[in-house]
């Protein structure tokens, strides 16, 4: 880009959002501004870590601001003042009010990871693997003040196979909405690409993460335990407790059949585990402190008692 190139400013927090930003610099945007969330206390030792947005704009020598919020009156001047043309926002973690949103010159453009309608707001990519979505994919569209209802520019699709998990669909969407992004920027900024109105039918809420989903319920089908597995990895996690014991399960397969032994009931040596339909079996586990290790390794260091109810099955 030359010296006409447009006054870009990014906001954005996790590692989903680096791939987009990174690709805006490849391509040679004029980023004047990244906005991020704040250093925060993480891990036991509560070290204050930088988001990984963050540490990407300080190898780019990138101008970083970390405002608490936006509602402010100082806030919305200094975001007015850098004279922006295009605002581009991935999963940045604060609500941005109408001044924001109006001050760039060309309004604000979100990338956003799933289909919409469908999983609006904060965990799209584990919602998808959760209820076992065939498909999802990523959408660019032009923000509004609502909760992900913004106009679309463009959608793009990806199948979600049955081993997927979060980390690895986080990798592919952000590749998949860095390609999107960079190929509806140029004509969206020339005037050139409008966005249309989402459907009014299928709308559905990506409710934010909470620590108590990650346990597992021998009640529920194995299926589904299997897709919780694959989309609470690695946080919140997903566990069992044998007596004062926590045990995480990081992988699992599903194996088919009837079985009449109670939900909860471990069967094998595998630690196959009795589901209300079909049974699941750990392949990769985590004792609390511990670190990951498989089946096998596990058991070399550890009994369950022979046909063990981790608790009553509801």
């Amino acid at each position: 880009m030359g010296s006409s190139s447009p006054r870009i400013g990014f906001m954005g927090t996790p590692e989903f959002a680096v791939e987009i930003l990174n690709s805006l610099l490849k391509a040679h945007y004029s980023i004047v501004a990244v906005y991020t969330q704040p250093p925060r206390p993480l891990g036991r030792g509560y070290k204050v870590i930088p988001s990984p947005v963050q540490r990407c704009a300080e190898e780019h020598h990138l101008p970083i601001f970390f405002p608490e919020t936006l509602n402010t009156e100082k806030a919305q001047k200094q975001w007015q003042d850098l004279n922006l043309d295009v605002a581009i926002v991935a999963a940045y973690g604060l609500i941005l009010p109408k001044a924001i949103l109006d001050a760039p010159h060309k309004g604000a453009l979100n990338v956003h990871a799933s289909l919409l309608p469908r999983w609006r707001g904060a965990a799209p990519i584990q919602r998808a693997i959760l209820e076992g979505d065939q498909e999802t994919g990523v959408t660019i569209m032009k923000m509004d003040e609502g909760l992900d209802t913004g106009d679309i520019l463009l959608m793009k699709k990806i199948a979600l196979g049955k081993k997927m998990t979060t980390l690895l669909l986080l990798k592919k969407l952000s590749k998949l909405g860095a390609k999107a992004l960079l190929e509806v920027l140029p004509s969206y900024l020339e005037g050139k690409l409008h966005p249309v109105p989402q459907p009014k039918e299928g709308i559905t809420y990506a409710k934010k993460l909470e620590k108590k989903e990650g346990v597992l319920n021998w009640a529920l089908p194995a299926s589904f335990l299997n897709r919780q597995i694959r989309a609470l990895n690695p946080w919140p996690g997903t566990w069992f407790d044998v007596g004062k014991d926590r045990i995480k399960i990081l992988q699992a397969v599903v194996i088919p059949g009837s079985f009449s032994q109670p939900p909860g009931t471990i069967i094998d040596k595998h630690i196959t585990i009795v589901c209300k339909e079909d049974a699941l079996r750990p392949t990769l586990v985590q004792k609390i402190g511990k670190a990951p290790m498989t089946t096998d390794e596990f058991l070399r260091g550890y009994k369950f008692p022979s046909n063990q109810l981790f608790y009553d099955a509801v």
